[in-house]
């Protein structure tokens, strides 16, 4: 009986062991699946860099020493600490900043100022040595009085005219409200705009504040130099803060969510301000340069235009009646055609030049200087290049000669070459533009051109009436009514156009096909909140150049003939009615015209009207631009790689993330 029993127990006990080593072995074929079982080389290091100490402590209060040390768990490395690094408040002389193995060095040159909060904001700029893991968004702080500011102010900077975000632009505060305290003294806390345009300003105290902006080319932290960008604007800020709830998403690699959860944070505010950036009209006059890359004519160029044009005196040549003189649309660029031969031939031109110039107190006074002009193609050059194309000419002629053919006995003079634009196709609100090479005679020309139009299925031609303007010493603008589908012949007679050295031009005849309206769209648009204001609508291209502009006080735009394909709207608040877009003024407290952005691409395709109705304030300025027309790309963030997910995806077996 006593075997039997022993048997029976034995039995019992080996099953019992049996399954228990079954069970042990499935558990940690599962655990091995599930992690992979430590893949040859091992798992990537996925964790970013901790703190995990600094002298003196993060927050500290009643701090008098300027050199911190930061420490870490692992080694770390710093991304360009002079651009993604800002201190605050602003230091006049920058800051030593340097990875030291497993710790960052920060030494201030600065004194420390009384009863301040001071904060280094590193943002995304440090990461872990060995496999780039970002240390995202730090901020170290300490104060030289027994407090801390903590309070935030956040938003964005985007250029007046375009709604660019601009990056690497200083964003400041002052708490003196006074306009001159932003020319006067440098920012009291600063933060510096990222690729998107964004800014946060921490360790702020409560208070009121204005806020600007500003490229800062000399490094002072004030708006000293009329050249720099800058922004501003008559809000006065008051930092606060709420208690609130986000959803922050833990991501298993770039497809799959690992965890959402919601968490409670504060909410700093404002969060949302909006900068407008612009770079103001420097109104001061200089001379730059004199420049004669032709030896018939040379420019004179200045940093802004003038309403007295200069006044030449030959001092090696007689200037009276000597030139014609094209001065450009801004007045700041005048070019001198010279009408004598023989002068052309002088390679060098010695003048006295009377101008307005800006003074050391920034007054515009007369001013008189002495210019030597050495044109760039010398006088013996250009005869040996007259002679070679002369011989040139003289062995096709006496080749032609030898051979009994037809040749010339007299170089033949060039005709004035006048090109026409468009050459071919138009659309009907297009016009033509006729444009020589070199200064034409003010002659009545309109008797020598001739404008047939033929209509659709017609054989006939008939006379067309055209107005010609005279758009500069070179150029002419003839404007008919064109009619979609209709052919037009443009006939020139001969010696119409003679330029001021005598050449004529020939006999010219181009056609001209207007296109149909079905290949046109047309569309409208309904501006909300804009009626009885002056408004210029632009549509852009992708390219953000403009094609089509409307201008309106109703708060209805209207485009017509409109190629097929994508556009994009922008929107000038025309507050002058000068028909441009203009600049903002710090000195007269003058801000840039406002300027938005239809937040939609707007496909037009041929023989269809669109219609769009559109709220310019609807939407936040920073959100308006299309990224499509969007110049400044946002940088790509720094992120954990994940590259144990993907690595566990290729092997084919499951990854379950370290909590």
């Amino acid at each position: 009986m006593d075997k039997p029993n022993k048997h029976i127990e034995w039995k019992e006990t080996g099953s019992h062991l049996l399954l228990f080593t079954l069970s042990f072995l499935f558990l940690l074929l599962l655990h091995s699946c599930a992690r992979m079982g430590q893949p040859d080389g091992g798992w990537y290091d996925e964790t970013p860099p901790k703190v995990v100490g600094a002298t003196p402590a993060d927050h500290a209060t009643n701090v008098h020493r300027k050199h911190i040390y930061i420490n870490f768990d692992e080694f770390i490395t710093i991304d360009n600490p002079t651009e993604n690094v800002v201190v605050s408040p602003p230091q006049l002389e920058a800051p030593e900043i340097k990875g030291q193995g497993k710790r960052i060095s920060v030494e201030l040159m600065d004194s420390l100022k009384p009863n301040t909060t001071y904060t280094v904001d590193f943002s995304n700029a440090i990461s872990d040595n060995n496999e780039g893991n970002p240390l995202g968004n730090y901020t170290y702080s300490f104060s030289t009085g027994d407090h801390i500011d903590t309070l935030e102010v956040a938003g964005y900077v985007l250029e007046a005219d375009n709604l660019e975000p601009v990056k690497g632009i200083l964003v400041g505060l002052y708490s003196n409200m006074e306009d001159s305290a932003f020319q006067k003294t440098p920012m009291m806390r600063v933060s510096r705009t990222d690729s998107r345009g964004h800014f946060i300003i921490r360790g702020v105290a409560p208070g009121s504040y204005r806020i600007y902006a500003l490229k800062d080319a000399d490094g002072d932290y004030r708006y000293a130099q009329k050249s720099e960008m800058i922004a501003f604007n008559h809000q006065t800020i008051t930092p606060t803060f709420k208690p609130d709830v986000r959803q922050d998403t833990t991501w298993l690699d770039t497809l799959h969510i690992a965890s959402i959860t919601d968490v409670h944070y504060t909410h700093f505010l404002p969060d949302d301000i909006c900068l407008r950036a612009f770079t103001g009209i420097n109104t001061d006059r200089y001379f730059v340069k004199a420049e004669r890359k032709e030896a018939n004519h040379f420019t004179l160029f200045y940093t802004y235009g003038d309403a007295d044009l200069p006044k030449l005196r030959g001092l090696n040549f007689n200037a009276d009646n000597a030139f014609v003189i094209d001065p450009s649309a801004k007045r700041d660029t005048i070019t001198y055609w010279l009408r004598d031969t023989a002068l052309i031939n002088q390679d060098t031109l010695e003048v006295e030049l009377q101008h307005h110039i800006t003074d050391s107190l920034g007054v515009l006074r007369l001013h008189t200087d002495t210019l030597s002009i050495l044109s760039k193609q010398p006088y013996a050059k250009r005869l040996k290049e007259q002679k070679k194309a002369y011989d040139k000419w003289a062995k096709e002629q006496e080749k032609k000669k030898k051979k009994g053919e037809p040749y010339d006995s007299v170089m033949a003079v060039k005709p004035l070459e006048i090109a026409i634009t468009p050459s071919s196709e138009m659309d009907p609100d297009q016009n033509v533009s006729m444009t020589s090479t070199v200064p034409v005679k003010d002659v009545d020309i309109e008797k020598m051109v001739h404008l047939y139009s033929q209509p659709p299925g017609d054989s006939l031609w008939y006379r067309e009436p055209y107005e010609m303007t005279r758009v500069n010493a070179l150029s002419y603008l003839l404007k008919a009514s064109w009619k979609p589908d209709y052919q037009y012949s443009l006939e020139i007679d001969s010696t119409a156009f003679q330029s001021i050295y005598g050449d004529i031009s020939g006999k010219i005849k181009t056609g001209l096909k207007v296109r149909g309206n079905d290949n046109y769209a047309s569309l409208l648009v309904t501006i909300n909140g804009m009626q009885g204001k002056h408004v210029i609508a632009q549509l852009m291209d992708e390219s953000d150049k403009v094609v089509k502009q409307a201008f309106t006080d109703n708060g209805q735009a209207e485009f017509y003939y409109l190629k097929e394909g994508k556009y994009y709207l922008r929107m000038i608040e025309d507050t002058n009615n000068n028909k441009l877009w203009d600049t903002g003024d710090f000195g007269k407290d003058i801000e840039p015209e406002p300027v938005y952005y239809f937040p939609e691409v707007i496909e037009c395709r041929a023989k269809w009207d669109a219609t769009r109705s559109w709220d310019p304030v609807a939407t936040p300025l920073y959100r308006q631009k299309p990224s499509a027309i969007t110049k400044q790309k946002a940088d790509k963030q720094k992120q954990v790689q994940h590259r144990n997910a993907e690595r566990a995806k290729k092997l084919g077996i499951q990854y379950i993330p370290q909590p």
